[in-house]
């Protein structure tokens, strides 16, 4: 490598000549370097969506995000055969984020992030999010949250009952970067697949972890 640069520092007579020999390097290293020393994306459900279709690709798991519900408030009619929407609004989510179907179960989660390094404030889950993963849960599925901590640079699968608890104490107003560590998974992450979750939803889930109440009843 030193050589490679003493060579190259010789030739460097023009800008042409810097372009040819380290936008390669520089452009290899782009590929090469794994994501979490590059922070390509912080943005949790771009991921996930990337992740969703290599899953679907490779027939592992059908896991799809529900469309956000919209508002229409204004609709132009240009001519007798065309309607156009010139003013809509997204409305709040009644459910959450994404559901599918994943070794003969269903699941369904609420992807979150926070910059905040204490913790997950709960002001940023809603009330009707909480109801549907209880619902969820009651009717055997599993319900959990993928959440992304910012600063960490961190994602982390937290079960949905365990969400459920901590966002129903009423001496707890968030769930704090310290207790995800402790109760959740931390989801490995690539480039292909960006984030590795399902292998988090093995772990917990599928390999010993926990277990729904509403299945052990029905044993």
């Amino acid at each position: 490598c030193r050589v490679y640069c003493i060579i190259v520092y010789h030739k460097m007579d023009n800008i042409s000549t810097v372009l040819f020999y380290f936008l390669p390097i520089v452009l290899g290293l782009y590929y090469i370097v794994p994501k979490k020393l590059k922070n390509i994306s912080e943005n949790a459900k771009k991921d996930i969506n990337d992740t969703n279709e290599y899953y679907l690709e490779i027939n592992r798991a059908c896991i799809h995000k529900k469309p956000t519900p919209i508002q229409v408030v204004k609709v132009d009619y240009p001519n007798r055969a065309h309607a156009k929407i010139s003013e809509a609004y997204y409305k709040v989510p009644s459910t959450t984020d994404y559901n599918g179907v994943y070794r003969g179960k269903a699941i369904d989660f609420e992807a979150k992030q926070t910059k905040n390094k204490g913790g997950f404030p709960f002001q940023l889950i809603h009330p009707h999010q909480i109801e549907h993963m209880k619902k969820v849960i009651y009717h055997g599925g599993i319900s959990f949250v993928i959440l992304r901590f910012t600063s960490y640079d961190e994602t982390y699968l937290i079960d949905g009952q365990v969400m459920i608890d901590a966002y129903e104490s009423v001496e707890l107003k968030s769930l704090s970067y310290k207790k995800a560590k402790e109760v959740g998974i931390l989801i490995q992450e690539g480039y292909i697949p960006r984030l590795k979750y399902l292998d988090a939803v093995d772990k917990m889930y599928f390999s010993g972890g926990i277990k729904n109440e509403k299945d052990e009843n029905q044993k």
